[in-house]
């Protein structure tokens, strides 16, 4: 008896999770429009429009007499802004990201005794001391024994 009446109570509770787990799907759409497939097309023509395709540089091009959209740099800028970019970072693998070279030199009283050796032990693995220049170089791959 005891167990009819634990399975009429729990009965509301298994209907409203199985209608609200069907109902998910349809929840989790998103809410825009999708993009049309006459919209595609459109935007296809109007690319073709404007550009070619570049044999040589294997890249779309812009067709002469057609100037490029507003506020678009030109692939000259992008470079350059891309090679200064480089020039002034570098890759840090250890801290996960992109380290300014002319930095100011970083605080080593707020790191531990573990910290700063296993900084340096780091730093001797990747690097050596150059006589001829006087200065710290970077390893090449090759010579880095693992």
């Amino acid at each position: 008896m005891k167990n009819a009446a634990y399975l009429l109570g729990a009965l509301p509770l298994a209907v409203a999770i199985c209608t609200s787990t069907l109902s998910l799907p349809a929840q989790s759409q998103a809410t825009d429009a999708p993009v049309t497939r006459m919209q595609i097309k459109m935007e296809r023509d109007e690319f073709l429009k404007t550009h070619r395709w570049d044999e040589y540089g294997e890249t779309w091009m812009l067709k002469s007499g057609v100037e490029p959209p507003a506020n678009v740099k030109s692939r000259a800028e992008v470079k350059a802004a891309r090679d200064a970019f480089l020039r002034n970072n570098k890759w840090d693998p250890t801290a996960g990201g992109w380290l300014p070279l002319k930095a100011t030199p970083r605080d080593l009283n707020g790191m531990t005794r573990e910290q700063v050796k296993s900084e340096t032990e780091q730093f001797l693995k990747t690097h050596y001391w150059d006589e001829d220049s006087e200065g710290w170089l970077e390893k090449s791959a090759r010579s880095r024994k693992p």
